[in-house]
Order: C-alpha cells, then structure tokens, then sequence
C-alpha cells in the first residue's frame, strides 16, 4: 500500500490531504510539532479509514528535526510515495523592520525545510523510479505583497526547478497556489477575513483534491478553483506595474493590524461516514 508523509499535516490544508489521501487507503505519516494533536489526528484517520498511521513530532523551523524527517524520506524500508510539503507559517511583519524573527522563521519552515525535505525525498522516489512531490505554494506568489509573498515565489520556482531535475526519473513535482482558504488561521484575522468577499474563499479539502487530481496529470503548477485560475492569468499577464499597484491595496489593508507571526492552526476535520472500519496501527516517533 502506497504512503504518503504530510507536513503540517494536522490542521487546514495539511488536514484536508491526510483526510482525502486516507479516504483512497493511503497509509500517512503526519509530521506536526503539536504531540496531542498528532494522536488525536492519528488515531481518528486510522480507526476510520483501517490505515496505517505514523507520526513524527518535528518543529520544521529546527534543522535537526527537519534532518529526522527528510531521515524518514529516504528510509528505504519503508518507503514514501508521495511528499506533500504544506507547513507554514504567517508572515506580516513589515520588510523594513528591525525584528526579523518571522522573517528568520518564514525562511526556515516555508524556504528550507522544503529544500531539504524535497531533496530527500527526489533522491530516494528517483533511485525507485516512481514518486510525487506536492508543494503548497499560494497565489500570493504571484504578486508583490511582502516577504510571505516573496517566500511563496521562491517555492513555486523551487518546485518548477526540480521537476526539471527529475524529469524523466519517473518523479513528479507540483507547486499548489490556493487562494484564500478557509482555516482556522483565517479565521483569526477578524475584520481582515470579513473584508474579503465570499466568492473567494475556498475549502481546504476542494483545495487538497484539486492538487492531488492535478499531481496525478503530471502537472508542475496547480491553481486550484476557476476564478483563481483567471486571477492568477492577469497576475501573470498584466503589466508589473499594475500588479504591484494592486499587490499594494492588498498590502494597505494589512498595515493598521499587529504582525501576525505565529504558525497557522486548525481543527481536524471530523471523521467521514465508515467509522466501523478495522483499525490499523498508529505509532508515534519523538525526538
């Protein structure tokens, strides 16, 4: 059976991919830095789905949980399938501030732990001739709204850059730029989220099962839902100017509210129907 490891795998997007790879009978390893988190999400997809479930506590921001990790990828008994790169964390600190810890953070979860991990991860599914690597990017990457934006830009490049290093391995990378999702990280930013019109937010799980369908095709960028697929057109079409004018209203609106620099969280998305389903293992690794 196939197994497919998930960062940041226990809440928002990283939730929707364990729930829906579940739902297919894909056994998972979730990493997280959240312990009970973990269990719980753990124990509830195997006793729904009868899946075997692994877990890794790791704080991607830490290099040497983030070598035990990329140490699991390459683990040639037991190996992985599929990579889905999702931790994150937000980052609004102004680009001229003194302070760059979200900066430092940023750089380390969303920049470098997706280098090592998929690096791992290229080298052991291209020695077996078969894999795929999923990297959450955002839309944001496509405009010019400060250093999230800049971050994303270069996992989405990354991604791009890699597929071209394994083509023909039998390897497939794909870079997912979502949109507004609704999560509980959203879901904080009160009058910000209230600001953004309806018709844009999407769901995490139509966010994850556009991916999924798109990595399957082969392709190199997912841009999940139709109306972001036009908005990321014009990003891409119109002139740099005025994306960067209309990356400014954007960013205008964030400027009154405190930085928002901690990493996003959610709940678990609750159990689908077939909670009779035999219960397979769920084991735990620490540091």
């Amino acid at each position: 059976m196939a197994t497919a490891l998930i960062t940041g795998g226990t809440s928002g997007i990283g939730a929707a991919f364990a729930e829906a790879l579940a739902a297919r009978g894909v056994d998972l390893v979730l990493v997280a830095r959240d312990e009970g988190r973990l269990t719980d999400s753990a124990t509830r997809l195997a006793s729904t789905h009868g899946i075997t479930v692994d877990t890794l506590r790791a704080d991607l921001a830490v290099r040497a949980d983030v070598e035990r990790v990329a140490a699991r990828l390459e683990d040639t008994t037991r190996p992985v399938e599929l990579l889905v790169n999702n931790a994150g964390s937000g980052v609004r600190t102004p680009l001229v501030s003194r302070d760059v810890a979200s900066h430092d953070l940023g750089f380390d979860v969303m920049c470098r732990a997706v280098l090592v991990l998929g690096g791992a991860a290229g080298r052991a599914m291209s020695a077996r001739g078969s894999g795929a690597i999923i990297n959450v990017s955002s839309l944001q990457s496509l405009f010019t709204t400060g250093s999230y934006a800049a971050m994303k830009a270069w996992v989405t490049s990354y991604s791009q850059g890699l597929s071209v290093e394994l083509h023909g391995t039998g390897v497939t990378v794909t870079a997912v730029l979502p949109g507004w999702v609704r999560t509980d990280w959203h879901a904080r930013d009160g009058e910000r989220r209230s600001s953004v019109p309806g018709w844009l937010w999407t769901e995490p799980a139509d966010v994850a099962l556009a991916a999924l369908r798109d990595s399957a095709r082969g392709r190199v960028v997912s841009v999940p839902s139709r109306r972001y697929r036009v908005i990321g057109w014009l990003a891409r079409h119109l002139p740099r100017a005025t994306v960067r004018q209309i990356s400014g209203r954007i960013s205008s609106s964030r400027r009154d509210s405190p930085p928002d620099t901690s990493p996003p969280t959610a709940s678990p998305p609750t159990a689908s129907p077939g909670t009779d389903a035999p219960t397979r293992t769920v084991r735990t690794e620490d540091s």
